[in-house]
């Protein structure tokens, strides 16, 4: 796999240009630096002498307080610390500032910088093969300022007993293409291997004057048998190999044939075997409407999201009277959501709800324990639906609902089953939500959100644990927890529609991708994932209810 890298110039005045990194502390206690962007932003507020800056405008729903050197998320209120370091020394660039530089180089672009070659056999090998690729290729040469040792004559390669392909001449112990000009057949220079002067020497390295044709010419057949008779060139001067499996494994076949990444695995001693790769089925074959089923059990085949607002009438203080009870000596604890002490009061600094901050409340199941004022901000900077999560260990209080965006899910049988599960069909859901504006209870309201990739087609296997499965996921989608609206960890991009933490299989008939079939524990890591959603058994009876 080829993805593009690249490097990026920034201002001496910002934040890496003066040496200055900004972390936040993890759970495990370490510290973890912001995206580079993030972390500008950051320190032009700081010189700004900002008392705090929202993050929300870069797509991040976190508040940097100065005051308290800490980061508060907006929905959660929970707080982490944050530091600022100084030890960061980035190379400065002097000068007119370079273009931007990436790799692999677009069409017309200047030249990355070159790196260093070597001259072992099989480097020169494997520079031989990439160079004669023709234009797009990298070829390694000397960097700009090395000194470059002497050419020394090498004894030529044994070539004796070899027998040597169709269109390669053996000169001066080298082999070398046959390139055809005017009808006849004459031997061609070859960049990587001995030359004239210089038997072992890199191109480009050399005391040969004569021109060099490029190999780009040649076509893919000359090429091949260029790689095979240099690679038994290089087997007959004793570089270590083991033979290359063909793709029935019957017969030892040449390492060339298995490529650039096959002649270094077999030029370091690797066992290598040409193989077909696996094919990537995200669908099923074509179903006709009349191969469709509904479910058994499980009535309509489609649902719309809909929210689901709390009682009117209920103030937070009387919501969360329900799950709290009142401690009237705090023990010498932080409070997790302000991390101040429980016998101080509340840290909290955003609006202020109507409760004394020197409260401390604890929740009924878990019996941690927090400032009342802090459960009432955090309660308010959530969906308000009369529910509450506790914020150390996730234990769910009354009936959670998310922020998923108006969409449809349709769910059926399909006549075809899936990796693993041969002696069952197969259910397939259809998840389709469209771009719109986001809500007052999502991270940017008003602000036009994306819905890529939809719609989304997820598996799973028509079998009791399977259908068990697909009804909990209903009852999520009821609940608005399948999506979200944030940033992408697959893309980065913000304000757009993402998975909320419940795990679907994508992939139809192979598991590239970690997201498909077979996976002997999937069903049951779904229904760990919906279970800290607080979505259950019991949630069925009481959606009956």
């Amino acid at each position: 796999t080829i993805r593009p890298v690249r490097r990026s110039y920034y201002d001496p005045s910002s934040a890496p240009g003066k040496g200055v990194v900004w972390e936040w502390e993890n759970d495990s206690g370490t510290w973890t630096p912001y995206d580079m962007d993030v972390g500008i932003t950051i320190q032009r507020a700081y010189e700004k002498q900002h008392p705090w800056v929202d993050l929300s405008a870069i797509g991040f729903c976190y508040v940097i307080d100065f005051a308290t050197m800490g980061q508060i998320n907006r929905q959660t209120q929970r707080k982490r610390r944050v530091r600022r370091r100084l030890d960061m020394v980035y190379p400065l660039v002097s000068g007119t500032l370079p273009k931007s530089q990436s790799w692999p180089a677009s069409p017309g672009a200047a030249a990355a910088p070159p790196v260093p070659t070597c001259t072992c056999p099989q480097c020169l090998l494997v520079m031989s093969v990439k160079a004669a690729a023709g234009p797009g290729t990298t070829t390694l040469q000397p960097r700009k300022g090395t000194p470059v040792p002497p050419a020394t004559p090498k004894p030529p390669l044994p070539t004796a007993g070899l027998k040597v392909p169709d269109g390669v001449a053996v000169v001066r112990g080298s082999l070398k293409p046959l390139a055809v000009q005017g009808g006849q057949r004459q031997a061609a220079s070859t960049p990587a291997l001995s030359s004239s002067g210089a038997s072992g020497s890199p191109p480009g390295v050399g005391s040969g004057k004569a021109s060099r044709p490029s190999l780009g010419t040649l076509n893919r057949s000359h090429l091949q048998r260029l790689a095979i008779a240099q690679s038994r060139v290089l087997i007959a001067s004793g570089v270590p190999t083991v033979p290359v499996k063909n793709l029935t494994g019957s017969s030892p076949v040449n390492p060339a044939l298995a490529g650039i990444t096959g002649i270094l695995m077999s030029a370091a001693g690797l066992p290598v075997c040409l193989t077909r790769p696996p094919k990537l089925v995200l669908h099923p074959p074509p179903v006709s409407k009349s191969e469709i089923q509904s479910i058994p059990g499980i009535s309509h085949s489609c649902r719309k999201t809909t929210k689901k607002q709390a009682k009117k009438g209920k103030t937070p203080e009387e919501v969360l009277k329900k799950y709290l009870q009142k401690v009237r000596h705090p023990p010498d604890e932080d409070c997790t959501i302000c991390m101040e002490r429980l016998s101080a009061p509340s840290g909290y600094k955003g609006p202020q709800p109507a409760v004394k901050p020197d409260l401390v409340g604890k929740l009924v199941k878990c019996s941690h324990i927090f400032h009342l004022h802090c459960l009432v901000a955090m309660y308010n900077n959530g969906n308000k639906d009369g529910s509450l999560q506790c914020p150390t260990c996730k234990t769910i209080y009354g009936v959670k609902t998310g922020t998923q965006p108006p969409g449809k899910m349709e769910y059926h049988i399909i006549p075809h089953a899936l990796p693993g599960h041969a002696d069952c069909k197969t259910i397939r859901i259809i998840y389709n939500i469209p771009p719109g504006v986001q809500g007052p209870e999502h991270p940017n309201p008003g602000k036009s959100f994306t819905a890529r990739g939809f719609p989304r087609h997820c598996y799973l296997p028509d079998s009791e644990k399977g259908r068990k499965v697909l009804k909990l996921l209903l009852v999520a989608w009821d609940r608005r927890l399948i999506f979200a609206i944030g940033t992408s960890s697959t893309t980065g991009e913000s304000d757009t529609v993402i998975w909320n933490e419940i795990h679907h299989k994508t992939e139809f008939g192979s598991n590239l991708t970690g997201h498909g079939y077979p996976d002997i524990n999937y069903l049951d890591n779904v229904l760990a994932e919906l279970a800290a959603q607080g979505i259950t058994e019991e949630s069925l009876a009481q959606e009956k209810d």
